[in-house]
């Protein structure tokens, strides 16, 4: 199984181009050894040719343009992404859709019910596609139970729901519903390799527990290292929790859940406040100690 990060970043990416903390500024100004990360998406193959993209980010058409395995081969439009599964409909996570309405046919897309609402209401992309290529949405499960998807035999997927909140612009915002947030346990059936995903996870559920233990790769949520980043920074009075992210750090936090597993672990979806984005930082050495990585806009992944 191949897995490309095509975008590290949380929303706004690094830098974020309006934000002057330690972070940005540092970059901007050459202080701080760090790279600079686009917002979240990862595409994922069996052969290298066939692709799923995971979420599309305003950022996407530059990431695909970085991605020379996503570029048209066959004919005068082609794509190697085939297919596009949202873990939810967050503005970072669904934008690109609009970036995407150029193909020749009706893009296939996976959600749960309610992203395909949040996504024909709030913020109607769906509605919006439906005058250019259109979306056929195709429903995912939301208790662990299996997908595949035609033409793409030797990847299974299994998706469940995580603790989340919708969208700001969600119907249902203040009313969470299973299904506005999903991880997903991406099989490769040839060899019964296993990727979990869950770049949006408040906290370590049973099923999500139990579906990390069982993946060769965990690919989670890195965004904050501490749950009052943003306030520590000057920004917001938004803590980690009650946006939906599990910090890194103290006790129950992410580095303690992820020292237990045994597979390779890689932390994505970095704000830009966080300080384990500067390669020299204290936070980092933590996180190399505990053989946690933090993925970077181009990182490929073989499992």
């Amino acid at each position: 199984m191949i897995i490309r990060i095509l975008g590290a970043g949380a929303g706004g990416g690094f830098p974020q181009w309006n934000c002057n903390c330690r972070n940005c500024a540092g970059l901007r100004q050459g202080r701080l050894t760090a790279r600079s990360r686009t917002q979240s998406s990862i595409a994922v193959s069996s052969d290298g040719e066939r692709w799923v993209l995971f979420n599309t980010s305003p950022d996407i058409r530059t990431q695909l343009e970085q991605f020379p395995a996503s570029h048209p081969r066959h004919g005068i439009r082609d794509s190697g992404i085939k297919a596009i599964i949202l873990i939810d409909s967050q503005i970072d996570h669904t934008t690109g859709l609009l970036m995407l309405r150029e193909s020749t046919q009706p893009l296939d897309v996976y959600c749960s019910e309610m992203v395909r609402q949040d996504l024909t209401t709030g913020f109607p992309l769906f509605t919006m596609l439906s005058h250019y290529c259109g979306v056929n949405h195709h429903p995912v499960p939301l208790d662990g139970g299996a997908f595949t998807i035609p033409g793409i035999e030797d990847l299974r997927f299994h998706s469940h729901t995580l603790k989340s909140k919708a969208p700001p612009y969600s119907p249902h915002r203040h009313d969470p519903h299973d299904g506005d947030n999903i991880g997903v346990i991406i099989e490769q059936v040839s060899t019964g390799r296993r990727l979990y995903y869950a770049p949006g996870l408040g906290e370590i559920e049973p099923h999500v527990g139990a579906a990390m233990a069982s993946a060769d790769g965990v690919l989670v949520d890195g965004t904050f290292w501490q749950h009052d980043e943003m306030e520590r920074a000057g920004i917001s009075t938004k803590r980690a929790l009650d946006m939906g992210h599990l910090p890194q750090s103290g006790a129950g936090g992410m580095i303690e859940h992820l020292q237990a597993l045994k597979a390779r672990r890689i932390l994505i979806h970095i704000n830009n406040t966080n300080p384990i984005l500067d390669e020299n930082s204290g936070e980092r050495r933590i996180l190399n100690d505990a053989g946690i990585e933090v993925a970077h806009d181009g990182l490929e992944i073989h499992l």
